[in-house]
């Protein structure tokens, strides 16, 4: 997943990117209220961490604009707020989860995994295609119940692909739900990643569509 993390406490943010990015995740970080906004209209993410306590605008205001302007991204509130007409005002708000700081890191990755899966339809734990099993919970994939060994990058490729199927995804659209700010993309990236995946998964299991960009085809 690709997660826009808003956070002002640079120490709680660097924790959990670093927490997140161990595994498949992308996590690009901002302080501030308009900064996400910002962001969120320009790029693309899967979800939001959002703390309530901002410098600028407080995220009540965030989720608000947010929802106002017609973006149903799921957003995760990260608050030490604990007074129950705070959670009702987030929920409310628009808000799909609340998460009280202090937390547990895998906590917060199990809530990040059912929004997820509720974000893109697909409420079962696993992902099935035909003799390949994804286990989003532990990152894990399994070709005729054999674990799999993928990189990072190929694991976000493969669940973003798998999460769509049916969908025919740009290359430019790959790159900007794997890819962070951070991440330095060569222009051949994609095509080794999707190469290694059909080399170590089934040869038939991405299509190119010529011109358009990259599917894995329904059952």
């Amino acid at each position: 997943m690709r997660i826009l993390l808003v956070e002002d406490d640079e120490l709680l943010a660097d924790g959990i990117q670093t927490s997140l990015t161990q595994q498949a995740n992308t996590v690009d970080w901002v302080a501030s209220g308009e900064a996400a906004l910002h962001a969120l209209k320009l790029e693309q993410f899967h979800l939001v961490i959002l703390d309530l306590g901002l410098p600028d605008i407080d995220g009540f205001t965030v989720l608000k604009r947010l929802r106002d302007r017609g973006d149903e991204i799921p957003v995760l509130i990260l608050s030490a707020r604990d007074q129950v007409q705070d959670r009702v005002k987030g929920l409310d708000a628009g808000a799909d989860d609340y998460l009280l700081k202090p937390f547990d890191v895998s906590e917060l990755k199990a809530r990040l995994r059912a929004l997820s899966r509720r974000g893109s339809g697909n409420a079962h734990p696993e992902i099935q295609l035909a003799n390949i099993r994804i286990l989003p919970s532990s990152y894990q994939v399994y070709k005729n119940n054999e674990e799999v060994r993928l990189s990072r990058r190929e694991y976000a490729l493969l669940y973003e692909l798998a999460s769509h199927r049916g969908r025919v995804l740009s290359k430019d659209q790959l790159e900007e739900l794997v890819y962070g700010w951070s991440d330095d993309v060569s222009s051949n990236t994609m095509e080794v990643h999707i190469h290694n995946l059909r080399k170590k998964l089934n040869a038939d299991l991405i299509k190119t569509v010529r011109g358009m960009g990259y599917m894995i085809e329904k059952e």
